[in-house]
């Protein structure tokens, strides 16, 4: 019963986060608010609030490995989402057609978040400031930076079109999508819990990849959609930018764990999850860097999907590896 719970509790969050992203961006455009203060808090946590929910959810019933794995199992998730399209539409050859030089800096940014959460999970003292690790402190100060340079830079960014909503309508449907994903949320958290007990399956691989999964399901349907419409730069800069927003989040859930540091209290099995992540990274960060001309045949396809047949890979190594731990 429980594993049903569980599934219905999925479908609500995948249904309510699609209505969320859709009424967002209705509201960015119709709106009096700036589109850097709606692009990056509202549509943003728009994609982002299943996570929030779910690892909120986790902290209140002091299951911290199910907090910190979902935000990072989401993050990796979300990589592999780029890594399956990309070798599903192989013949589009989409990072041929990305501009790197709006797509790098989050990548980068996203690299250095994922190098400070593993020098703090692998360094031997911590070093809190009012019960948070100095570790969230550094992130949040490098978010912000980056969110200057963002705001900064006079381009015009490609779009979605809108549905055709109005502003009460869509600020109404943001509401309530957010109602029933914040509920369904904490039932998905609490049922992962359960499934923990119940089948004695470890708290990371339930929030690394379970969880994780099920939440990111919202990030599936925003980069089919801009592939719908070739446009490749709005569908991995939906990822590369939740993957950012999912990070502060998880320092939200550190100030909220009034138990120390949050890195401190998780099991040793979240590093390998770190290190995916990091891994799937610089696979991306090379696709976009690289430019090179391959030829259409079979064999120049091969060579063109490799990098992103070798994230699925070691995507599907490391669940492996943690759900036999």
């Amino acid at each position: 019963m429980i594993y049903i719970i569980f599934f219905l509790a999925a479908a609500l969050v995948v249904s309510a986060a699609v209505f969320l992203s859709q009424a967002g961006d209705v509201i960015s455009r119709k709106s009096s608010l700036s589109d850097a203060v709606v692009g990056t808090f509202l549509i943003a946590g728009a994609t982002s609030l299943p996570e929030l929910t779910t690892s909120l959810t986790a902290i209140y019933i002091d299951n911290p490995d199910l907090a910190v794995g979902n935000m990072l199992g989401s993050n990796v998730f979300n990589l592999l989402i780029l890594a399956m399209v990309d070798v599903v539409y192989r013949k589009h050859r989409f990072y041929q057609r990305i501009n790197p030089k709006e797509s790098i800096p989050p990548a980068l940014v996203g690299l250095c978040f994922l190098l400070i959460i593993l020098l703090a999970l692998l360094s031997p003292v911590s070093i809190p400031f009012s019960g948070i690790g100095i570790e969230m402190f550094i992130i949040v100060m490098l978010y912000i930076v980056y969110i200057r340079y963002m705001t900064n830079r006079e381009q015009e960014e490609e779009e979605l079109p809108a549905k055709d909503m109005s502003l009460g309508g869509a600020v109404t449907l943001f509401s309530v999508a957010a109602i029933v994903v914040f509920l369904s949320g904490s039932i998905l958290s609490l049922a992962g819990d359960r499934i923990t007990e119940v089948s004695g399956l470890d708290s990371s691989f339930i929030g690394g990849f379970l969880i994780a999964v099920s939440t990111s399901l919202p990030e599936l349907v925003t980069v089919l959609a801009a592939f719908k419409l070739a446009n490749y730069n709005m569908a991995i800069g939906s990822i590369l930018g939740s993957n950012l927003f999912n990070i502060n989040l998880l320092v939200l859930t550190d100030i909220l764990y009034r138990k120390g540091p949050i890195l401190e209290s998780i099991q040793e099995n979240h590093l390998y999850i770190v290190l995916l992540g990091v891994s799937m990274t610089l696979f991306v960060i090379y696709l976009l860097l690289r430019r090179v001309h391959l030829h259409h045949r079979s064999s120049g396809q091969w060579r063109y999907m490799l990098p992103s047949l070798m994230m699925i890979v070691m995507y599907l190594v490391i669940s492996y590896f943690l759900f036999q731990a």
